[in-house]
């Protein structure tokens, strides 16, 4: 897909980014790479990307023929790569370089499944009894952020853009700024930036803002989490916060601080619910879970993840059909589950759990008849998930903790037929946005949230459906390509204000 033939949305992003770049060289730094290449009965086959950011920025990097490093895994990556670690993608029509960084054992070991998912994630959602400072998991994070910016280097000249996404590239951005002062650095953290005190459990806090403070603009997903950052740069460092402008100045480099919601192409999730895919996926699925077409239906999606709340509710739900049984055999509750880092015990003992709730809460209430909770662990289809969204009465989005959640707002904007509920907890970061339309639950609170299911089935279709147009609206309106034209266009101002500065000091 070249930049004459994406959607209109996409290509006015893509201008847009192109405009403030001015063709300047667009670096995009990621753990995850866009394009993955393996085997496929001994020939190479390329796998691409089917949603979320990465299936966004693509149009635009290849409207602006960029540089994107990222993890590189597996021989087959390997092998398409020239000498430099680089391809072009999209395979078919290359229009600009994936430069992969190749990672060791140890190092996959100790960065990724080490300092990135047992430090700074559990720290970052606030639940520091999960968090594992092993010594040996900063130092291969450390180095792992030196051969990303190594990577970075090569591909950046003086004047370049670098965009860094999340927690796996803290550091970064410090080694960059030290080879590259005159680059311009944008870094977005893409789950919840902690509180002080929670912040302070890790025991390199200094040296993690060290790095992100080597950033022209940081970005977050709400402005609590800018606020975080501020408190902890000012209580971490000897930085000058300035909180009206959001911004700090440190080592000689001004920072900016900003909330960028994140958000996703709502009118490609709304074309797929309404596909032929979709209404022959929910066909079979009706079919092979003999759901009664009278049956109303929440759902549940989700990395099978401690921050989710998928016990919490599982026992919310197990209390609603205990006070109201009515709902007993004319509620469905489909529970989609992603197994995610099972090689660290947290996630895998988390899956144990959730498999025996499900089991106990079928046991106590299913009868030949009707399953209370369908549990679905296998992988689903982009259009059967789009059918599921379509269909679901009520949507369960009810982590204890969560950067936006996007699942959310692919159920709104997935509702295309008549219209259900969203049911969302008030922890979520999408809970800004959406919280005013939709049931609002405390995770927490098991009784709480029985009851704002039976409040969500008790709406009735006149305001169901005005609640649902006005979060479509939401949704529409702030989308994932609306997300990157304001990041960008705030870097364009960041720019236009240290050039001002420094003339002034030419004066």
């Amino acid at each position: 897909m070249t930049s004459n033939t994406i959607g209109a949305t996409a290509k006015s992003a893509a201008d847009s980014v192109a405009a403030v770049l001015d063709g300047r060289e667009l670096v995009v730094a990621s753990n995850r790479e866009p394009y993955s290449h393996g085997y496929t009965d001994g020939e190479i086959v390329v796998d691409r990307p089917a949603g979320g950011l990465t299936a966004a920025l693509d149009p635009v990097m290849q409207a602006v023929e960029g540089t994107w490093v990222a993890w590189g895994d597996g021989d087959a990556d390997r092998e398409v790569v020239n000498d430099e670690g680089t391809v072009g993608v999209p395979p078919e029509d290359p229009a600009y370089d994936l430069r992969r960084v190749w990672l060791s054992d140890e190092q996959v070991s100790g960065y990724y499944r080490g300092y990135s998912n047992q430090v700074l994630w559990p720290l970052c959602h606030l639940d520091t009894a999960k968090v594992n400072a092993d010594p040996t998991f900063w130092a291969q994070y450390r180095q792992t952020n030196a051969d990303f910016a190594d990577a970075i280097l090569d591909a950046a000249e003086d004047d370049s853009v670098v965009w860094f996404q999340d927690y796996h590239l803290a550091l970064a951005p410090r080694r960059v700024r030290d080879a590259r002062p005159d680059a311009t650095l944008a870094h977005f953290w893409h789950i919840p930036w902690p509180t002080w005190d929670a912040f302070q459990a890790c025991p390199q806090y200094e040296q993690l803002l060290d790095g992100l403070l080597a950033n022209d603009l940081v970005g977050f997903h709400t402005e609590a989490y800018c606020r975080n950052f501020l408190d902890c740069v000012e209580a971490a460092t000897h930085a000058r916060v300035d909180r009206a402008s959001a911004s700090v100045s440190y080592k000689g480099q001004r920072t900016f601080v900003r909330s960028f919601p994140l958000g996703i192409d709502a009118a490609q999730r709304a074309e797929l619910a309404t596909s032929e895919a979709a209404d022959d996926y929910w066909q079979r699925f009706r079919e092979g879970y003999d759901i009664d077409a009278d049956t109303r239906l929440a759902l549940g999606v989700e990395r099978l993840d401690y921050t989710k709340g998928i016990e919490r509710r599982l026992d919310a739900l197990e209390r609603f059909w205990e006070q109201y049984p009515e709902w007993r055999g004319e509620l469905t509750y489909v529970q989609k589950g992603t197994e995610s880092r099972s090689e660290i015990p947290a996630y895998s003992e988390l899956q144990n759990r959730v498999a025996d709730a499900i089991e106990r809460v079928n046991d106590r209430f299913g009868t030949d008849d009707w399953t209370p909770v369908v549990s679905l662990t296998d992988h689903v289809p982009d259009a059967g998930l789009a059918a599921l969204y379509r269909e679901a009465d009520l949507a369960l989005v009810t982590p204890v903790r969560d950067g936006m959640n996007l699942v959310a707002k692919e159920y709104v904007a997935s509702q295309t037929g008549e219209s259900g509920v969203l049911v969302l907890s008030e922890l979520a970061g999408s809970h800004e946005q959406l919280g005013d339309e939709s049931v609002l639950v405390h995770p927490y609170d098991e009784a709480g949230v029985a009851d704002g299911i039976a409040d969500a089935l008790e709406l009735s279709r006149d305001e169901r459906a005005r609640r649902m147009a006005a979060l479509q609206r939401s949704v529409h309106a702030e989308d994932v390509y609306d997300w990157l034209e304001s990041q960008f266009q705030t870097v364009a101002a960041v720019e236009r204000g240290r050039q001002s500065s420094r003339a002034m000091l030419e004066r």
